[in-house]
């Protein structure tokens, strides 16, 4: 019944959010507001919410990419929110995400960066080439370095995307540490599995971090953030 009740309530909103944006009307300020308010939907249910490090953007001027581990369709539908109007941001996504009825309406408001997953060289290409776009534009860039979302952090499928964009585009990289498996993944439908109230939900913003050569070093620091992170969140 809760899995139910959280999924007819988010589709309902995801329809009315698309039905503005296929107009035109949908503002940046009301995607970050629906958000939360899905948040909400899962604190109501039961859900621990955490949300630590917020204090490490406040001093942050410039648009940054944020790097962060991908473990369900949650973090998609509330890192905007929870992240915060200050920064506009955008995804880097899977190009077929774009053609969801309704959710691709709203991912296209973003003017997104679309990549294929089957193409590694030409993904990369396109994401350097139109992330450095939007950051110079003023919009930060959400990238999940992994191919697919996974319950189960693996740092050897966590590959460096993020940080050769930073580096490219000459801005902060700023890690990201998420558990968002109360949300789970579908068997018929991936996006939209069973919710689970007795799952805490957890995101852990680290500090920036400014590239420096290769970036490897930067790049350990983000995945040494995530595993560190994840474990107070299951313990």
């Amino acid at each position: 019944m809760i899995t139910l009740t959280i999924h007819t309530n988010v589709i309902k909103k995801i329809i009315l959010s698309a039905i503005k944006a296929n107009k035109g009307k949908y503002s940046y300020e009301e995607l970050v507001i629906d958000g939360l308010k899905i948040l909400d939907m899962i604190r109501n249910v039961g859900c621990k919410i955490t949300i630590t490090g917020k204090e490490n953007l406040k001093n942050l001027k410039s648009p940054c990419v944020f790097i962060a581990n991908h473990m369900s369709t949650l973090e998609t539908l509330v890192l905007p929110g929870v992240i915060g109007k200050e920064f506009r941001v955008t995804f880097v996504v899977k190009k077929s995400l774009l053609k969801y009825p309704f959710f691709g309406k709203i991912l296209s408001a973003l003017n997104p960066i679309p990549v294929t997953r089957k193409n590694p060289r030409e993904d990369y290409k396109v994401v350097i080439t139109e992330g450095v776009k939007r950051l110079q534009e003023g919009i930060s860039v959400i990238v999940f370095p992994q191919a697919t979302r996974e319950i189960i952090f693996d740092p050897i499928k966590f590959n460096t995307l993020g940080i050769k964009l930073a580096k490219k585009a000459h801005v902060p990289a700023v890690p990201i540490a998420l558990r968002t498996d109360a949300w789970g993944i579908g068997k018929i439908f991936k996006d939209f599995g069973k919710i689970d109230p007795s799952k805490p939900v957890c995101f852990f913003i680290g500090s920036p971090l400014y590239v420096e050569n290769k970036g490897l070093k930067e790049h350990m620091q983000v995945i040494q953030f995530i595993e560190n992170s994840l474990k107070k969140c299951y313990n």
